[in-house]
């Protein structure tokens, strides 16, 4: 495939990359970033060549695990494994996650404080089950333990869980109050200590004008 660079074309769909033609022959397609030196006139090597499309499967790679990360935050596994579905080889892979890290773009230790928060802010759950959904992206014990360690306290989540839910049950009778609020609190990893007296406040809350009703027995 060696030859002289005849013409570099610039790409009508893909204006981010350039088509390489050696001896007035269409040659490969490479990214701008990677064709930047390349010059009319330059004679490429074989060697040269799979250099070259080296660099084009690893900046592939990295532009396809930042499309990947610019939805949210992922853990290392998540970006892993996606670029692993993708069909890139396993040594690029991690030539690119640890261009990632260098960059401060992926860190699990980043990630479970951002996971965290974000449930904090808008799906207040228990421990147990951000322990779970952590586990679930591949992010390690100790990792998730020290995460942790800085999470809100589970009454103030659950808490403001039970805040979010409460208008689905205006106009609920007790017992379907009770079972309703009670078991969306146990799905989010809640302990009956913490859901009883939720309940039973929030219950009171709603139905100030009515005499105190205790949730009985609830099954976590």
């Amino acid at each position: 495939m060696s030859g002289v660079i005849t013409a570099i074309e610039s790409q009508k769909k893909h204006t981010d990359r350039v088509n390489i033609y050696l001896d007035d022959k269409f040659a490969f397609g490479l990214s701008n970033v990677v064709a930047a030196w390349l010059r009319v006139g330059q004679i490429l090597s074989d060697e040269k060549i799979r250099s070259l499309l080296t660099q084009e499967e690893q900046e592939t790679c990295y532009q396809r695990a930042i499309h990947f990360l610019s939805f949210r935050p992922r853990s290392v596994h998540e970006v892993q494994e996606k670029l692993s579905q993708v069909g890139f080889h396993p040594e690029i892979i991690e030539l690119t996650l640890s261009r990632l890290e260098d960059q401060h773009l992926i860190g699990d230790e980043m990630f479970a404080h951002q996971w965290i928060d974000n449930r904090a802010a808008f799906r207040p759950r228990s421990h147990r089950a951000l322990r779970y959904e952590l586990k679930q992206k591949g992010v390690s014990d100790e990792v998730i333990t020290e995460a942790l360690a800085s999470a809100p306290d589970e009454e103030i989540q659950a808490q403001q869980a039970a805040l979010k839910y409460e208008r689905r049950l205006i106009g609920t009778d007790w017992n379907t109050f009770r079972n309703r609020l009670g078991g969306y609190l146990g799905r989010l990893g809640f302990s009956y200590s913490i859901i009883k007296p939720i309940v039973n406040e929030t219950w009171q809350k709603l139905h100030p004008d009515r005499s105190t009703e205790t949730i009985g027995t609830y099954e976590e």
